[in-house]
């Protein structure tokens, strides 16, 4: 049995779709503040009973079924999103976490934590590599979400060095492809959107700051080889593109893609917006045999032309 916490959202219910294809029986945990029931009933009307579903806030006491693996994506992810409700934010991903952890430890499972880049904060280094110690503001805006994950990560290396449990954290960049929303705050959907309506592309700031962007079936490949390996035991691993593209960049290339002038407006950047934003994937290649296999350019093409940008519920 694998639980997938947060199997409704966007990386979620990718990752479930990969395990049912692996033949994996998949018990999803989630409350739906942001992630997609429909897509859920979905698979489960295809996979039957080898997919069950529990509406739950992770953040409070459970009563989960034994499991082999465990993967911890139980968290918002966008800054919409995770800002709208900071003090939920702080109760998944330090709460829930603790859950999770509790579990596995009591059923011998496998923990996967789905962290993030937001752990480097202003990268004091580039590429950032998983040996940084992260440059965050602790009192920002953002701060529910990047000091929440950081604490998650220190919860759980204290369980390996203390409790010998057996954990993995993936540090997750920017992740793209069928299933995000338009308003949920990201740049690739906010931009296609808006070029789906004709509208000029919204840039925060001047958009001579970088981001890589991973194609959602590279990150999932990437979460199930760290989920496999025995090897990757107390491990943290970046999972995410090195190719860097500056946000005016991947403003042009989208409007190319529909055929569009160039047609941009700056608005002001947000607090402690990253200026760089990209993985030293050294250690995922030589640890885990993985590296993206989607460019861009491709994945851009499948989102546009495979599954229509549209508004959350």
């Amino acid at each position: 049995m694998v639980i997938v916490a947060g199997g409704a959202g966007f990386i979620g219910h990718h990752l479930v779709r990969a395990l049912r294809e692996a033949k994996a029986s998949v018990h999803v945990i989630d409350n739906f503040t942001t992630g997609d029931r429909s897509r859920l009933e979905r698979l489960r009307r295809s996979e039957g009973e080898r997919i069950t579903v529990q509406h739950q806030d992770i953040a409070l006491p459970a009563v989960l079924p034994a499991a082999d693996v465990i993967f911890n994506l139980a968290s918002p992810a966008s800054p919409v999103h995770y800002q709208s409700n900071p003090i939920q934010t702080w109760k998944s991903n330090v709460l829930g976490t603790l859950t999770l952890l509790d579990h596995a430890i009591g059923c011998g499972a496998r923990l996967v934590q789905a962290s993030t880049s937001e752990i480097y904060g202003e990268p004091l280094s580039h590429p950032q590599k998983e040996t940084d110690w992260g440059n965050v503001n602790p009192v920002g805006p953002r701060a529910c979400y990047d000091e929440s994950k950081r604490a998650a990560e220190a919860l759980l290396m204290d369980a390996v060095r203390t409790a010998d449990a057996d954990i993995r954290i993936a540090r997750i960049f920017n992740t793209y492809g069928p299933g995000m929303n338009a308003d949920d705050g990201r740049v690739i959907p906010n931009f296609i959107a808006q070029a789906q309506a004709d509208e000029p592309l919204t840039i925060h700031g001047d958009g001579n700051q970088t981001r890589s962007f991973c194609y959602v079936s590279d990150t999932v490949d990437g979460l199930m080889r760290l989920a496999a390996l025995d090897a990757a035991r107390g491990e943290i691993v970046n999972l995410g593109n090195p190719h860097e593209m500056t946000i005016r960049q991947i403003a042009t290339t989208i409007n190319q893609k529909f055929r569009r002038a160039d047609n941009v407006i700056l608005r002001p950047r947000p607090a402690d917006d990253p200026s760089r934003r990209c993985p030293d994937t050294t250690k995922a290649r030589h640890l885990l045999a993985w590296q993206p296999t989607i460019s861009f350019e491709q994945g851009l093409h499948r989102m546009v032309t495979d599954a229509p940008i549209k508004a959350s519920a």
